[in-house]
């Protein structure tokens, strides 16, 4: 697939695919979105309803690796240590994610950003003492694990371009693969999204979206 960088509205930059007119972020911030979807309705949303010294999060589309970044870079409460799991069907080359401004962006050494690409997949890799990524290369369709997760970032490509991951189905793996009182976050607000997750069982919130966006929507587990 074809692939050139774009610039979005905060300055940070995200991929274009040209050949399915899809990018994989939002064109009104690229951090913006993914700093209020995943972090403050998603990651701070989990530590302020729960108290564990673990955290166990599962990214569907690793993509870019930017909501793993920030998900490093975010202050975390005292021993808290987290597991990043991240399915990837297509991993991106280093060529292209070497053209992604986000350690400018953020004021980071560009080397924190790149070792997310450059560790090994499927092997879980300790990159602080306090965060450790495992990344596998996978379709979303074989996954099947149980009861394992605290937090999911539902980051698939849109349902106009990739209807297949946003089906009943789909979320009832998701439904499985959380513990009890887990929390799935996803930047979709469409109804048959929310239908499909209410369908397996989730209880679901409609909440303010990103830059750009009306709503979005989180899931709970009981």
């Amino acid at each position: 697939m074809f692939k050139e960088t774009i610039t979005t509205s905060d300055g940070s930059t995200t991929l274009y695919l040209k050949d399915r007119d899809e990018t994989y972020h939002s064109r009104h911030g690229a951090i913006a979105e993914a700093r209020h979807v995943f972090l403050k309705h998603g990651l701070h949303y989990w530590l302020q309803h729960n108290d564990q010294n673990q955290l166990h999060i599962l990214e569907m589309g690793f993509g870019t690796g930017l909501n793993c970044l920030l998900t490093q870079l975010e202050p975390k409460r005292e021993g808290l240590l987290i597991h990043y799991h991240a399915l990837e069907a297509f991993p991106l080359t280093l060529e292209e994610t070497a053209l992604l401004n986000y350690s400018k962006v953020l004021a980071i050494a560009p080397e924190v950003f790149s070792a997310l690409h450059q560790i090994p997949w499927e092997a879980l890799t300790p990159i602080s003492v306090d965060f450790a990524v495992k990344k596998q290369k996978m379709n979303f369709e074989d996954f099947d694990q149980k009861n394992h997760f605290n937090l999911i970032y539902y980051d698939a490509f849109g349902a106009r371009v990739q209807p297949e991951l946003w089906t009943q189905d789909r979320f009832q793996a998701m439904y499985d693969g959380l513990t009890s009182g887990g929390v799935l976050v996803t930047y979709a607000a469409k109804g048959s999204v929310r239908r499909a997750m209410q369908d397996v069982g989730f209880e679901v919130s409609r909440l303010p979206g990103p830059p750009g966006k009306r709503e979005m929507l989180r899931g709970l587990k009981a």
